[in-house]
């Protein structure tokens, strides 16, 4: 994974398939739990969620919602965005087709939504 700080407030971090996936979520809300910030997940190079990564994931919404950041995941391929709409998740995370419209929507948009 690669965890750049885009800004003092903002992290885009490219997640990768496991096992590294689940290393990298681990890392990932060790470091925001030290210092919080908003999250630009990039799942461009994640071929495949399994029930592990999807609890991760919503583990790391709610430290995202505790600490009042914001999540947003984006660059999601067709298979994946299928799991996100088949648990029906698609409804809880935020989305955006890429990194740049996903650092575009925080700088914008300094309160998360009110529906997630």
């Amino acid at each position: 994974m690669t965890i750049q700080n885009w800004s003092d407030d903002i992290i885009v971090a490219e997640m990768a398939d496991d096992p590294q996936y689940t290393d990298e979520m681990a890392a990932l809300a060790e470091r925001l739990a030290e210092s919080p910030a908003n999250v630009v997940l990039n799942l461009g190079t994640v071929s495949f969620l399994n029930s592990s990564n999807i609890s991760r994931l919503l583990r790391l919404r709610k430290q995202m919602l505790s600490a009042n950041r914001r999540l947003i995941i984006c660059s999601v391929n067709d298979q994946i965005g299928g799991v996100f709409v088949l648990t029906g998740l698609d409804k809880i995370f935020e989305f955006t087709g890429d990194v740049a419209t996903a650092l575009a929507k925080v700088q914008l948009e300094e309160k998360p939504d009110a529906k997630r």
